[in-house]
């Protein structure tokens, strides 16, 4: 009987701002014998495309795991909050999910399946003779090295330790009944990860060979989740956990390791340092915008990034994304306006979230000196803004980044094609709950990040998924666990913060953070809004054990189903559900049923 290789269809992109183009642009639907896919350099791209597929669209939350893995993150953690009931980070959030839904046997099956399929072609590509060099050939095998690897650091950071396939070949539809395998600990995990990254990173370009290639995996990439994996197996979720002292295999192996190790931080220090000496500046740089004048604008600095395909500072993005429907989200629902700027407002920033973005001083609201004022109005022109409007006190003078990501009461909406547009979210306003009906915010904010300065409806723009931001952050808090009161701390949360146009720490009127303990509390608030809503924080409150706080509890937005002024007063939306075993999902009941091996996750 022949082997068929099914590759599914991707839709072809092009892109308005930018002449490049992406690996993930074109893939057409086939069905081919396991000879016939490997028989020239056409078709084995083809399967090698379909493996790339499995990175996340994380543009897509409304509909997550299905065949793109976008996640539950962002409506998922306590940043924000989707409208429709049908997104299921709301059962979620509430606690009503277990080792049988859909969205956890989606992500387990996706990734291992990317997983089959990343091995299946590296054990098959050098049958491949025709229009290919041996260098080629190398790289191809590389690039699926790096995604077989990446997809692991996908799958081990939702459920903890995973089965590791190793090299053996495993057909990418073999029946489930086949793998009979036990989890490996953590650190083996990490370990297995790691060397695998560093064996691909070897072979693969600094930068893609053309613009054709944008999306395809770089040296850079392979060793940025080498990096973001070794500080996850350093974060207190796996670093000296006594609460996952039963997470045994039935042979009693310990899954994860009850001893707190600092070397473990020192270890993902060093491979942000060692990425950092080869890659910055000479190929990712922070990402800088000048205004008309020519001057540094932190606003646009910090806005531009999202809207400039393949600046400076991206090191991952994903080519071809959801963008349309996530921007469709973002835009308020603005009833009589022309279609290009009416949508739906439907995921809206929690109160949790629009209170950790810092005063224009620099300093959190609840600082003495920030100039925080709770209530009343000023006339004030936002960054951003072409006008100067009668705005809520909460909301005048925080920092640049508040205004890139969130849309307030009276704020201008950005396209102002139709002319100026003021988005109105209290309860009969032209955006809000009885307008709006089942499309408005449920918190009275809507988030702003990454939304287009034109019509919603649009699909050209990449997903971006990790940043130069991201290893600067990243290894400022690995420093601090290894190395507490090490220079270049405060010297990478800085360069954030200068990017940000807000006065760095140890400047005048705003001390460096004291100890280990005040310089992690600050490297947290700085992550919070520096990666507002960039699927960041739902792992950070995990991988740091905060969650039970963070995530457990009632949730806050402004009273939606009021009017000014009582729609300005803070009311909880949401009484979410978060306990101790949400920290790992379950495994799929049907693996664990059928892979006696596999043991289930404490609490499920």
């Amino acid at each position: 009987m022949k082997k068929y290789i099914y590759i599914s269809l991707v839709a072809c992109l092009t892109f308005a701002t930018s002449c490049k183009k992406g690996f993930l642009d074109q893939v057409p639907n086939d069905r081919l014998t396991l000879e016939e896919t490997f028989s020239n350099r056409a078709t084995a791209e083809k399967f090698l495309a379909n493996v790339y597929n499995n990175i996340p669209d994380e543009f897509g939350q409304r509909n997550p795991g299905g065949g793109r893995n976008s996640g539950l993150w962002t409506g998922g953690s306590d940043e924000a909050d989707y409208v429709w009931g049908f997104v299921q980070s709301n059962a979620m959030n509430i606690g009503s999910w277990d080792a049988n839904t859909g969205f956890v046997g989606d992500f387990w099956n996706n990734y291992y399946r990317g997983i089959r399929s990343a091995g299946f072609f590296m054990a098959n590509i050098d049958k491949v003779e025709k229009d290919i060099t041996p260098q080629l050939r190398v790289q191809y095998k590389a690039e699926a090295r790096a995604l077989r690897a990446m997809f692991y650091f996908y799958i081990m950071r939702l459920y903890g330790p995973v089965i590791l396939l190793g090299e053996d070949v495993i057909a990418p539809d073999a029946p489930a009944e086949q793998v009979q395998l036990p989890r490996s600990s953590f650190d083996e995990c990490v370990n297995y990860v790691t060397s695998e990254l560093d064996k691909a990173a070897a072979d693969l370009p600094v930068v893609p060979s053309n613009d054709d290639n944008y999306g395809r995996i770089t040296k850079g990439i392979a060793l940025a989740f080498k990096a973001q994996t070794l500080l996850l197996g350093a974060s207190p979720l796996y670093n000296g956990n006594g609460e996952l002292a039963a997470l045994k295999n039935s042979d009693g192996k310990q899954l994860v390791a009850q001893n707190t190790d600092v070397s473990k931080w020192k270890r993902a220090a060093d491979a942000y340092r060692a990425f950092m000496d080869q890659f910055v500046p000479g190929t990712y740089s922070l990402f800088k915008k000048n205004d008309a004048s020519g001057n540094f604008d932190p606003y646009l600095s910090c806005r531009d990034i999202f809207l400039t395909d393949w600046n400076s500072e991206v090191i991952f993005a994903r080519p071809q994304s959801s963008i349309g429907p996530r921007q469709y989200e973002l835009t308020p629902y603005h009833s009589g306006q022309n279609s290009d700027s009416r949508g739906s407002g439907g995921l809206g920033a929690t109160q949790n979230q629009v209170d950790a973005f810092f005063m224009s001083n620099g300093k959190s609201i609840d600082d003495q000196g920030s100039g925080y004022v709770k209530t009343g109005y000023s006339n004030f022109k936002a960054p951003g803004s072409p006008v100067t409007a009668n705005i809520y006190n909460q909301w005048v003078n925080r920092e640049p980044r508040f205004y890139v990501n969130i849309t307030y009461n009276g704020s201008t909406w950005l396209n102002t094609n139709n002319g100026n547009i003021t988005t109105e979210l209290y309860n009969h306003g032209n955006s809000g709950n009885a307008t709006g009906g089942g499309d408005h915010s449920t918190t009275g904010y809507i988030v702003r990040k990454a939304m287009g300065l034109g019509k919603w409806d649009i699909s050209n723009r990449t997903d971006i998924l990790y940043r130069l931001a991201n290893i600067y952050l990243d290894y400022a808090e690995a420093l601090n666990e290894a190395e507490p009161g090490n220079a270049d701390v405060l010297k990478y949360l800085n360069l954030i913060r200068e990017r940000a146009g807000i006065p760095q720490y140890g400047s005048s009127g705003l001390a460096a953070p004291a100890g280990q303990a005040e310089m992690r509390l600050a490297i947290r608030k700085e992550r919070r809004v520096e990666l507002a809503f960039e699927n960041a924080r739902y792992f950070d409150t995990r991988r740091w054990k905060i969650a039970e706080q963070t995530d457990n509890g009632p949730i806050y937005g402004l009273n939606i189903t009021a009017d000014l002024p009582d729609f300005l007063n803070v009311v909880p939306f949401e009484n979410r559900v978060f306990q101790k075993k949400h920290y790992l999902w379950p495994i799929p009941s049907k693996d664990v049923n059928v892979d006696k091996l596999l043991v289930q996750n404490p609490g499920w």
